[in-house]
């Protein structure tokens, strides 16, 4: 099964206590991308500027992502430049260059109207209905969001949710789009506005799942709400693309399945912080660049024991 991703491919400039690093590559379709290639195929629309050279390139198609929708425009490519203190629970922005992704317009090449799965990454939700009602064939649909987009612009966000059958956010952002305070309350009413299925993330603290009646295929009843652990790390470089990895092992994983079940889902969640903990391990995309499948499956292997009592205990 194919995956598209539409969302930003940019720069970052970073600082964090254990260092800092130029213009380094991100975006987060390019993490989605990457993480999800590992389990299949992936395609990316987006837009860069000149200073995007063959070598960002070549870091995708290494790893056989499709980049013929990555579209060159004249000018300079997204950059953002933030900083993490402490915990780095949280980016400090200090400048966002849009440059051309202010203009950005997604186009999806011909030969992609085969896609059988599509993930709309944190975009403009009027870009993301746009991309969606061009891909009306797609098996499933995820999305992502962010506070921005829930404050300023609730009444097109609302409207791309009514598509999704996932979305995935973290736990403020439920809060902020609910109003609710209890993370449960906020579920409830996230996936009364359309998605079928909803992961909330936390961050160090793992992800939870939360399921509707209308999340799998011949369930009459909504399974019980799933929480994912995130796995202890001794030291964190860079949490820029923790979010957006997850997301790309989640689906990547799904995608990879010959059914939405609830057992795949579960599955799911695990890969996704897999992905996620490899890529805080060093700055921008490097360390999912030099990641192995037996890397993810020894990891994978690890998150089971630290999560399961019957294991631990033995």
């Amino acid at each position: 099964m194919s995956i598209l991703v539409v969302g930003s491919v940019a720069f970052d400039t970073l600082t964090t206590p254990t260092g800092k690093a130029e213009k380094i590559l991100g975006g987060a379709a390019t993490h989605f991308a990457l993480a999800a290639s590992f389990f299949t195929d992936v395609r990316v629309v987006g837009v860069v500027g000149r200073d995007f050279t063959p070598e960002n390139e070549a870091i995708l198609t290494r790893r056989g992502i499709d980049t013929a929708g990555i579209e060159h425009a004249d000018g300079l490519s997204f950059h953002w430049t933030g900083s993490y203190t402490g915990a780095m629970n949280e980016a400090t922005t200090l400048s966002t260059d849009l440059n051309v992704f202010a203009d950005f317009s997604p186009k999806i090449p011909a030969a992609y109207a085969d896609t059988d799965f599509l993930f709309l990454a944190n975009i403009d939700p009027v870009l993301q209905l746009r991309v969606r009602e061009a891909m009306p064939n797609v098996k499933l649909v995820c999305g992502d969001t962010m506070n921005y987009w829930i404050a300023d612009h609730t009444a097109s966000l609302k409207k791309v949710l009514a598509e999704l059958d996932v979305l995935l956010i973290n736990d403020g952002e439920a809060r902020l789009l609910t109003g609710e305070s209890n993370l449960v309350r906020a579920a409830e009413a996230v996936m009364a506005l359309g998605p079928k299925s909803l992961v909330i993330k936390h961050g160090e603290y793992g992800a939870t799942a939360f399921f509707s009646t209308r999340s799998f295929p011949g369930l009459t009843t909504a399974p019980h709400p799933f929480r994912a652990p995130a796995l202890p790390l001794s030291e964190v470089i860079d949490p820029t693309g923790a979010g957006d990895s997850f997301a790309g092992g989640f689906y990547g994983y799904l995608a990879s399945q010959p059914a939405l079940t609830p057992e795949a889902f579960r599955r799911a969640m695990f890969y996704g912080g897999v992905m996620g903990s490899f890529a805080v391990e060093q700055f921008g995309t490097k360390r999912l660049e030099n990641t192995t499948r037996e890397e993810i499956e020894e990891r994978f292997r690890l998150f089971e024991r630290i999560s399961h009592l019957d294991v631990a205990t033995k």
